[in-house]
């Protein structure tokens, strides 16, 4: 499994992005599929997670801010950002996992926000 994500960038307070994850294959065969992030000198937390029955969670921060949806058909997930804050400046991480039997990372994207 390869993911490939992309549409991090510079933009300022209040601004937006989306980031894009595609896969190589089917996303309909992950448990879950979703994005993480690690701040400068930090560690690498959730920000948002999609189960196969379309079930979200969202970390707290980010919540009425970001959305989390999926296009089967093009085997990509996306992350809308909106109202982006400083506090947002991470490398953004796509990750995928079918439960047990396996877990994935994407490259890693940079996303800063400028005040």
């Amino acid at each position: 499994v390869q993911l490939q994500a992309s549409g991090g960038g510079g933009v300022q307070a209040g601004g937006s992005l989306t980031l894009s994850c595609k896969a190589s294959g089917s996303i309909s065969r992950f448990n879950a599929m979703g994005w993480f992030r690690q701040p400068p000198g930090q560690q690498r937390d959730l920000v948002a997670l999609m189960t196969n029955t379309g079930a979200t969670t969202y970390a707290e921060s980010v919540k009425g801010r970001f959305t989390l949806t999926r296009n089967n058909a093009e085997n990509t997930m996306y992350l809308q950002m909106n109202d982006l804050e400083p506090e947002d400046t991470a490398v953004y991480f796509c990750h995928a996992n079918t439960g047990v039997i396996g877990a994935w990372w994407g490259q890693g994207t940079l996303v800063t926000v400028s005040s």
